[in-house]
């Protein structure tokens, strides 16, 4: 029986994930498989991959053949290179302490490479969030520099038309005046 290491789909229309399983090369995609490794979410930004490692090892070592896409993610989380390393422990061309250290220093390097691009994509949304409140920032002095014109315009004919009333007043009582004068 051709065992391989593959996704199997799920989720829903275009927001999809991907649970990683050892399934007979004969079955449907989404259908029977021996077992579940991990998972896949490609949506998220660094990509979510969780797989059980020690379990995905050990297929590897049975002779399970990887798809294009597993086996690339089984590089990424660094199960191809575990398995490389233990067939060189097996071959006798070095001891198992070397390939441990060997398999922690890349270990340790990987994760320092994808916290540096979590850091980055967070530093690049605040930037772009600030970027984007200064200029609404802008946009709203402008607006509350022309509502403070149009009032000041409005406040002004207000004070005119008082002033005009008050002319027509005192022009009025000053006729009024001089008509029971004469």
């Amino acid at each position: 029986m051709p065992v391989k290491i593959r996704l199997s789909r799920h989720g829903r229309k275009k927001r999809s994930f991907f649970h990683i399983v050892v399934a007979d090369s004969r079955a449907p995609r989404d259908g029977k498989f021996i077992e579940k490794l991990g998972y896949y979410n490609p949506n998220t930004n660094p990509a979510t991959i969780e797989i059980d490692f020690d379990s995905a090892v050990n297929w590897l070592q049975k002779g399970a053949q990887p798809t294009e896409t597993c086996k690339t993610i089984l590089s990424y989380k660094g199960v191809l290179f575990k398995n490389h390393l233990l067939r060189g422990v097996n071959k006798g061309a070095f001891s198992e302490e070397v390939a441990e250290e060997k398999f922690k220093d890349w270990l340790e390097e990987k994760e320092a490479k994808i916290q540096a691009k979590k850091d980055k994509i967070t530093e690049s949304k605040n930037k772009d969030s600030k970027k984007r409140l200064l200029e609404e920032t802008k946009v709203k002095e402008a607006r509350s520099q022309a509502i403070a014109k149009k009032n000041s315009d409005l406040a002004k004919e207000a004070e005119a038309a008082i002033e005009a009333e008050k002319e027509a007043a005192e022009a009025e009582a000053g006729t009024e005046t001089e008509t029971k004068s004469e």
